[in-house]
């Protein structure tokens, strides 16, 4: 037993020095306003304010649309990949987990080319039209957020379902198309119900990343959308309001630690 406390002793150390202890500094920062002392004020004046309640909700709805749309995607490119045969499907699953490196600004700046004021599509239309303006102007709106949230998440979806549809039994599908069963009937009835725990695995992640993803809403650009790290930047970078970025950094930790829970317990019983 001494033994083993003395092999785990150096890594906890390292966990605490690294991780626990500048936490740990957030948590006094929160409960030390700016007049001195300790006081739960800090949190009282951030709960109170209507910067917190309309980042709190552009955070969720943000987290949760991201998530739907994830899903979606995400099980409908599935499908293809793994039941429609078609040149490359092979290459194009490996690729899914090469995606899964990239950081998330880069898909924003591809979107930014594409769909900016300036971008391809823009271009493309002013060339043909002879427009002032191109008509994609939605990318510094909620909207361009989402859209460049689900598809740089998607492939997260994505990963899990390909090993679920790997292990399928394809004697099933086999045995309901010899039935008569019609694709979508296949679909609902035995692939879907083998797909859950991992849609369930792979949901859960897309939303705890959402709910702290900050590089995609800065460089969108994206005006008046404020989520929970946008706020913790604005406070601590902008305000020099320490205290309330810690409390609101606190909040979002909370959160966010509670749906990691959340996503260990689907991805357990998922065995993802």
């Amino acid at each position: 037993m001494t033994r083993r406390l003395l092999w785990a002793a150096p890594p906890v150390a390292v966990l605490a020095l690294v991780f626990l202890y500048p936490l740990a500094l957030v948590l006094r920062q929160s409960v030390q306003p700016d007049t001195g002392g300790t006081s739960l004020r800090p949190y009282a004046d951030v709960f109170a304010s209507a910067a917190f309640g309309e980042a709190l909700w552009t955070t969720v709805w943000l987290a949760l649309g991201a998530t739907a749309g994830c899903l979606v995607l995400g099980f409908l490119l599935a499908l293809v990949i793994a039941f429609v045969p078609f040149p490359g499907a092979k290459a194009v699953a490996r690729f899914v987990d090469v995606f899964l490196s990239f950081p998330s600004f880069l898909i924003t700046l591809a979107l930014l080319f594409v769909y900016g004021t300036v971008g391809m599509a823009n271009g493309l239309w002013q060339d043909l039209t002879g427009a002032a303006n191109g008509p994609f102007q939605f990318l510094t709106t909620p909207w361009g957020v989402l859209l460049a949230e689900i598809t740089y998440f998607t492939p997260f979806v994505m990963r899990p379902l390909l090993a679920a549809f790997s292990q399928l039994d394809t004697a099933q599908l086999e045995a309901a198309s010899s039935l008569g069963a019609r694709a979508p009937r296949i679909i609902r009835s035995v692939i879907l119900p083998e797909a859950l725990p991992a849609l369930a695995a792979g949901g859960s992640l897309v939303l705890v990343l959402c709910l702290n993803e900050f590089g995609i809403v800065l460089f969108t650009g994206a005006k008046g959308v404020t989520t929970l790290p946008m706020l913790v930047y604005s406070k601590a970078i902008l305000e020099s309001d320490y205290p309330g970025a810690c409390v609101v950094a606190v909040v979002n930790v909370l959160i966010s630690v509670g749906l990691y829970g959340l996503y260990r317990v689907v991805s357990r019983r998922a065995g993802a």
